[in-house]
């Protein structure tokens, strides 16, 4: 099978398209043959190795000290069950999947083997495999923080990053949740995030909002571009913080500022559940959120694709087609 290969850091030039032996399921695996997947943020950084000083060596550990440990890079899945290991209960050959995976990447590639107890569910009913791949990374580290952080009916919110991958859920899955949203992004974003619900809309290249002197129940950084003790003064009395990519410095800064305020700050990661992936599947289903795609690209473009998303300024995802299907 074809498959993007990574042997080393670098730039995109390092993935490499390569001929590959096709994956064999475990007892307890699904093999998904994959129509769509994704490039996000999150991997360009992998592929690159750019993190925060402060990371670097827990990060080295886990994703590989000189290069990545896994060879194929990719997280996010949508295609059809090929086949099924014999213990498993809930899929057959011929099912619709998406999928989301944290551990065993693997996804850019024509086949990959999953847990069946990984963060795997029926795609959507109403969209297409392109728009099913563009739904478990952001929607999930969306719908995992605003849980975190207890949102509810009548809260005022701001989200900052509002038109990247997870911003556009956040502002979504906020205004499904009943909040009034103040929405941060730059100029070309705004028409797009108040489209998607957002109450108010900031463009951050004119104005700053910590400078307003507004507060806010929930502040929801998405990207990791805010300044911490700003945020902090923008939040209210008893308000929430919440960072999706929080490295050990600030989550340091976060642990200390949690226990001398009155105020809750989350961050760390989002681990990725079945339960969450069916709970925007009903959502998507019910037209109460809608996937963004920005670009598609097919898989022998995977370093243009790369070069894009380098460049900080993708609004939803970017789409990466791995093998046609008539219902793409």
């Amino acid at each position: 099978m074809k498959a993007i290969i990574c042997t080393k850091y670098g730039p995109p030039e390092v993935l490499q398209l390569q001929d590959v032996e096709k994956p064999v399921p475990g007892d307890n695996e699904v093999l998904v043959k994959i129509y769509t997947t994704t490039v996000t943020a999150g991997e360009s950084r992998m592929r690159s190795f750019t993190v925060p000083p402060s990371y670097w060596l827990p990060a080295r550990l886990t994703i590989g000290l000189r290069k990545p440990k896994k060879a194929i890079p990719g997280m996010v899945v949508a295609g059809e069950v090929e086949a099924v290991g014999k213990e498993v209960k809930r899929f057959k050959g011929g099912d619709q999947v998406f999928a989301y995976d944290i551990t065993k990447f693997s996804t850019y590639a024509e086949y990959t083997c999953l847990p069946e107890n990984s963060a795997i569910a029926f795609k959507p009913s109403t969209v297409t495999y392109e728009e099913a791949a563009a739904i478990p990374f952001g929607g999930v580290t969306a719908l995992h923080f605003l849980k975190q952080g207890k949102i509810h009916s009548g809260q005022h919110v701001l989200i900052y990053g509002a038109s990247g991958s997870v911003g556009v859920y956040a502002v979504q899955l906020a205004k499904h949740f009943g909040a009034l949203i103040t929405a941060v992004c730059s100029t070309t974003n705004v028409t797009l995030v108040k489209s998607l619900g957002a109450d108010q809309v900031i463009d951050y290249t004119k104005e700053d909002f910590t400078s307003s002197g507004e507060t806010y129940d929930i502040l929801f950084d998405t990207v990791g571009k805010t300044s911490f003790p700003d945020c902090l003064k923008s939040l209210k009395k008893e308000g929430v913080y919440l960072q999706s990519v929080a490295a050990p410095a600030l989550s340091i800064q976060m642990l200390w500022a949690g226990m001398t305020s009155s105020k809750t700050l989350i961050g760390g990661t989002a681990t990725p559940k079945t339960e969450d992936l069916i709970t925007l599947k009903e959502l998507i289903e019910a037209g109460k959120i809608k996937p963004i795609i920005d670009r598609r690209y097919p898989l022998e473009q995977i370093v243009e694709a790369h070069r894009y998303v380098d460049q900080g300024h993708k609004k939803g995802d970017v789409v990466i087609t791995v093998q046609q299907n008539k219902h793409i």
